[in-house]
């Protein structure tokens, strides 16, 4: 019988169970099911309860499409949307919707924390400071706003640690996504006492860390495998957030690739790498990797990517591949405030337009805007050893825009390094996989993701970077910066 691991991406706005042959890497099949966002004037909420039945869903979808048997399966790993706050009763039931990581409400919460220590203290301890995607800055929020809330909760999660504790009845969490906490310290591996004082969150609350996220925190529970239609004795992994997972996925880590990025075109966009220096700067959030190995995952993350450029082709009545290079004109395209920059109250601009315009152009510059910010944040990564003509390592672009060609073309024409379109789709899922076929087999998820080789693929040569349309854009992100910082926290 053929050993099946599944692996879990539970995202912002759907689930998707990726069934994988654990000795290959074979991505059989991949099962979705959605789930609903709600809020408005800078919320965004989701019900976790809904996390669970679709996992349920996308599992069963995937096996009946993959033809599995599910006595086959033998492991099983969730990543999930990191940052997202998740409050539960007793019973571990939601005491209410969960905060995600893109509700900008927490912005004046974050900026209080990070005056209370200073940037430079929240940098040494955790490796990140304060902003309002952060959990910290959410269950601070929740004190002021909700302290009904906060003080019923009797237990504390991030949405793939709920999910990981329905399966196996273990409250656990992994070092890589308690690392978004920013109560976490990358510098001790624990957490901190003194941060938790500060956010008046009780210990108590907080699930124990697991050495790595593919560490065997249990099986699911009988419960749990007759909902997942599985067998009972399926190992489960202590599971990790969806950026350390789709960098598993990549094989990067010890046991892997090192200090080679990669640039994630999702409804947000990530630039991160795999690395052995621990930053300490700003504009990056300073994370651990799942490996347990003493990695980190530096890694700068924006809010606007590919659901606001898809947004300013459907006000432009354009097909999202209708776009040409922008010209003169300028879009940043912060829709939903942004991150980085740190621009939580921000709105879209538009700027530079003249009467030649064309609505092509005016979409080719939203695309210029999303990708030039990814790669400001690039710019602070630790220095990448040879790869390139230019003597900087190519970059691996993942995601679904990975498949569009207008984005493609916009990163290479404006990063100037070459691009590799890795083979493999469904990273976050299948960087779960991996997590889970070392829970089963006790192996490293790194290497083992690494010999499955999904982050290889075709390398498009670098061609001369568009230094006018950096230059354009970089000027008119100046001037605005005080226009956009002063409006209103939405």
């Amino acid at each position: 019988m053929d050993h099946l691991v599944i692996g879990v991406d539970s995202s912002t706005q759907s689930t998707k169970a990726a069934v994988v042959d654990a000795a290959t890497g074979r991505l059989l099949a991949v099962g979705r099911a959605p789930h609903t966002v709600t809020g408005e004037a800078g919320a965004r909420e989701s019900d976790p309860e809904r996390w669970w039945t679709a996992l349920a869903e996308a599992v069963a979808a995937a096996l009946a499409q993959a033809g599995a048997d599910p006595r086959a399966v033998t492991g099983l790993a969730v990543a999930g949307q990191q940052h997202g706050l998740v409050v539960l009763d007793g019973a571990g039931r939601p005491l209410r919707p969960a905060l995600l990581w893109n509700d900008t409400r927490s912005a004046p919460q974050a900026a209080a924390l990070t005056a209370a220590l200073g940037a430079g203290a929240w940098l040494e301890r955790t490796g990140s400071v304060p902003v309002a995607s952060m959990t910290a800055a959410k269950w601070r929020w929740l004190r002021e706003h909700e302290p009904r809330h906060a003080d019923a909760a009797a237990a504390v999660r991030l949405p793939h640690d709920f999910l990981t504790e329905r399966l196996t009845g273990t409250a656990v969490t992994d070092p890589g996504d308690a690392s978004g906490t920013c109560w976490y310290s990358t510098a001790t591996g624990a957490y901190d006492p003194e941060l938790l004082s500060l956010l008046e969150l009780d210990p108590a609350l907080l699930p124990e860390v697991a050495p790595s996220a593919g560490t065997r925190v249990g099986t699911l529970t009988p419960a749990a495998a007759g909902a997942l239609g599985l067998p009972a004795g399926v190992a489960v992994a202590a599971g990790t957030g969806d950026n350390m997972a789709a960098a598993t996925g990549l094989g990067l880590g010890a046991r892997g690739l090192l200090d080679h990025p990669a640039v994630s075109l999702g409804t947000s966009g990530t630039v991160f790498a795999a690395t052995r220096t621990r930053p300490a700067t700003a504009a990056l959030a300073g994370f651990a990797a799942a490996d347990g190995h003493g990695t980190y995952l530096p890694l700068g993350c924006t809010l606007n990517c590919t659901l606001a450029v898809d947004r300013m082709a459907a006000l432009l009545g354009l097909d999202r591949e209708e776009a040409e290079p922008g010209g003169e004109a300028v879009v940043l395209p912060y829709l939903d405030g942004e991150r980085t920059p740190d621009l939580p109250g921000a709105a879209g601009l538009i700027t530079g337009v003249r009467h030649t315009t064309t609505p092509r152009q005016l979409l080719g510059a939203a695309y210029e805007g999303a990708v030039f910010t990814l790669l400001r944040a690039l710019a602070e990564l630790p220095a990448a050893p040879g790869g390139s003509a230019d003597g900087e390592a190519p970059l691996r672009l993942v995601g679904g825009g990975a498949r569009g060609r207008v984005w493609v073309e916009t990163v290479r024409r404006l990063s100037g390094r070459a691009v590799v379109l890795p083979r493999g789709s469904e990273l976050v899922a299948l960087g779960a996989a991996a997590l889970a076929a070392g829970a089963a087999t006790g192996d490293d998820p790194v290497a083992l993701a690494a010999a499955w080789d999904a982050g290889g693929g075709e390398t498009l040569p670098p061609v001369a970077p568009d230094r006018d349309t950096l230059d354009r854009i970089a000027s008119a992100l100046d001037r605005a910066t005080p226009l956009l910082t002063t409006q209103g926290h939405r």
